[in-house]
């Protein structure tokens, strides 16, 4: 049970019972998506209905709450697209911006002639570099 996720655990139990999404969701006062994305780790049910749902699937709060969660915010991060970590995402926006920005300029200024061939190769090794470090934080 260690590797079952509260979805995962919440559909084994409804189904033992023999309930549907649309009934389990009646009886706790939510909708049938809700229970759907409950048992497809997306969310979570809310902390005041857990005794309710633990009671209708015949279990104990301690027994619904001890299923593995780890495995639960994986998925649910990979469902909505998550591909870098916490320190990763805060500076991976801001790196390619400056990265693109360095290239339209040397683009730019180079049109102008305004830029020497020194300075155009910096700025685009400072994009390229910044381009490198948010490429490290991404799943392959």
């Amino acid at each position: 049970m260690n590797e079952l996720t509260m979805g995962g655990f919440i559909a084994a139990k409804r189904a033992e019972k023999g309930l549907t999404q649309l009934e389990l969701g009646e009886k706790l006062g939510v909708t049938d998506k809700a229970v759907s994305k409950w048992e497809r780790d997306l969310s979570c049910p809310d902390i005041g209905s857990i005794p309710r749902l633990a009671e209708v699937l015949g279990v104990s709060v301690e027994e619904l709450l001890r299923v593995s969660s780890g495995a639960a915010n994986e998925k649910s991060d990979k469902a909505r697209g998550a591909k870098l970590s916490v320190p990763f995402r805060t500076i991976d926006l801001p790196f390619k911006a400056i990265a693109l920005a360095m290239g339209i300029a040397v683009a730019v200024l180079s049109a102008l002639d305004k830029v020497d061939a020194k300075s155009a190769l910096i700025m685009l090794g400072i994009g390229l570099a910044l381009l490198g470090i948010t490429s490290l934080g991404e799943d392959k």
